[in-house]
């Protein structure tokens, strides 16, 4: 029988990348992000249009990944859950398609995986005595 995990909603590239830059301003301000101080730290590594950022906020806010208020004439999008629950969902969504719900499956294919180190299998094996 099948152990599918109940499943998020998805989250692409692109829209984990605007979601870890509203979640890095909003702790290092304490406050809300806006598309223009989102859109100034992705150009520090990639051009991408304004217009690009603005659909992306809207999307994640569609998904209730982010809230939004207007002061003004500015939209401020603050994330509406911490980054821990969204990659429990987002893993869970990845466990119940990709390895049938099984952590074990996925757990095996880690450390199957030649890329991991030494140092990241013992402190997998550090975590998995901690259950």
């Amino acid at each position: 029988m099948s152990r599918r995990a109940p499943s998020l909603v998805s989250v692409g590239e692109t829209e984990m990348e605007v979601l870890r830059h509203v979640w890095a301003i909003g702790e290092e301000t304490g406050g809300e992000a806006n598309a223009s101080a989102v859109l100034d730290r992705i150009l520090l590594d990639r051009p991408l249009a304004y217009t690009t950022v603005m659909t992306v906020l809207k999307n994640l806010e569609t998904k209730a990944l982010i809230t939004r208020r207007r002061i003004g004439r500015v939209d401020h999008y603050r994330a509406a859950q911490a980054p821990e629950a969204v990659r429990q969902g987002l893993l869970r969504g990845f466990l119940g398609h990709v390895f049938d719900g099984s952590p074990t499956a996925l757990v095996r294919t880690l450390v199957g995986d030649e890329r991991i180190t030494d140092a990241e299998r013992d402190e997998l094996r550090r975590l998995l005595d901690q259950l």
